[in-house]
């Protein structure tokens, strides 16, 4: 017999824009209110690429479940919530108030007048860090957000001073604190200098810092969907590469955000940019200077959740800056094996910029300017090394060094 319909609603800016409706319990279905409709024209990709404004109601299991956590830190949340964790219309029920990107799900429209935050005074922060095997993200009783991902994270409010604060009551959080892995030491630490070197690449625009709290070396970044500070925080809509193309990131073998296990590829992202991009050939451009980057530093975990897209105007998308840069080269039991194949090379090891003109020409981008936007930027990845950047003398530098100069050597025979 079937269930009475539950609806959540889903706010963009503060506008509500569409519901979540759920009759039987695998089922999940957005469907855009008057409001949207008279608002954008059909087919606008509001709330996500895969889920364009549209008279009927879609199905957006896919896209919902890649708001929420992977793995242990799913399983706590569902625990803490009493539900299972392929619930995920109750959970985004209790953990829809602060999510990735701009919207929020929510049974009543969002007050800020609710908004708070729990400040961290004292070691409150080191023993929140020591706890979250038991509370990832800093989730308590009265916490209602929650973030896609696997790696142990707090979710982070700043506040005036510097200080830090737990988010309450839909406040919008402004920073990530990722701590390090105990089985693989220094992995924060490589990201971070990786993030350096996006930075001055471009590839990204955000704030990060290393901090150590007792024992365990964090990275804090800012998020890269908040905009402003303090009482004037805004979201900024994105989403990643699976639930820009309505993918399950999980799939029948658990690796469904990996190309090998179905999930997405760069030429997947290349149709969404030329397709719903103001500017399809500086985006293309931007992402072959980012799989350049990719190889370069040696980052065989750029999956499909760790692409994203960020919605301009609920009518454009360019690509979200680089996150999750982790060099995984320098951890050699972690996978070697790319995430998302450039050029049909698998390798990372072996990719080269031939690889990476191949991959772009089934784009339909020139092959010639993917060369010339490639090599510029292994050309200026070198030289942020030489120049200091980060440690030349460090794993990461040596390696990026030496692996640029592999790129370029072969531009240089065939030129």
């Amino acid at each position: 017999m079937p269930r009475k319909l539950r609806r959540l609603g889903v706010w963009l800016d503060g506008r509500h824009i569409a519901d979540l409706e759920q009759r039987h319990w695998n089922e999940l279905k957005l469907r855009y209110t008057a409001e949207a409709l008279d608002t954008w024209p059909l087919n606008t990709p509001v709330v996500s690429c895969s889920l364009p404004l549209s008279l009927k109601p879609a199905d957006a299991r896919y896209f919902c479940a890649g708001l929420l956590p992977e793995g242990q830190a799913l399983q706590s949340l569902a625990s803490r919530a009493k539900v299972a964790t392929n619930s995920t219309f109750e959970l985004l029920e209790r953990y829809g108030r602060d999510i990735a990107g701009a919207l929020v799900i929510a049974d009543e429209p969002p007050d800020p007048g609710r908004f708070d935050v729990d400040a961290y005074v004292g070691d409150d922060l080191e023993r929140a860090v020591d706890d979250l095997e038991d509370h990832p993200l800093g989730v308590g009783d009265d916490s209602e957000l929650s973030l896609a991902g696997l790696q142990d994270k707090l979710l982070l409010v700043r506040l005036p001073g510097g200080a830090w604060g737990r988010p309450l009551h839909g406040r919008p959080s402004t920073h990530i604190l990722k701590a390090d892995d105990p089985r693989r030491p220094g992995l924060v630490a490589g990201e971070a200098r990786c993030l350096t070197l996006a930075g001055h690449l471009g590839l990204t625009d955000f704030d990060h810092e290393l901090r150590s709290f007792g024992d365990t070396q964090c990275l804090i970044v800012q998020r890269f969907d908040r905009a402003g500070d303090g009482a004037a925080v805004t979201r900024l809509h994105q989403e990643d590469l699976c639930q820009a193309l309505g993918l399950d990131h999980v799939g029948p073998s658990g690796k469904g955000k990996y190309q090998f296990g179905g999930g997405p590829s760069f030429r997947d992202a290349a149709r969404l940019l030329e397709t719903y991009s103001a500017d399809p050939v500086a985006e293309l451009d931007r992402l072959v200077s980012v799989i350049t980057f990719t190889v370069a530093v040696g980052n065989a975990d750029a999956h499909g959740k760790n692409l994203a897209l960020l919605h301009h105007d609920a009518g454009s998308v360019t690509l979200a800056p680089l996150y999750d840069t982790v060099p995984t080269v320098l951890w050699p039991k972690l996978r070697s094996r790319l995430s998302m194949f450039v050029g049909g090379q698998e390798r990372i090891s072996e990719v080269t910029l031939d690889d990476i003109a191949t991959e772009a020409r089934s784009w339909q981008h020139p092959a010639d300017r993917a060369s010339d936007v490639a090599s510029s930027t292994a050309t200026r990845l070198a030289e942020a090394v030489r120049d200091g950047i980060i440690d030349p003398k460090s794993a990461l530098g040596r390696h990026v060094s030496a692996r640029c100069a592999q790129l370029l050597a072969q531009c240089q025979r065939r030129g």
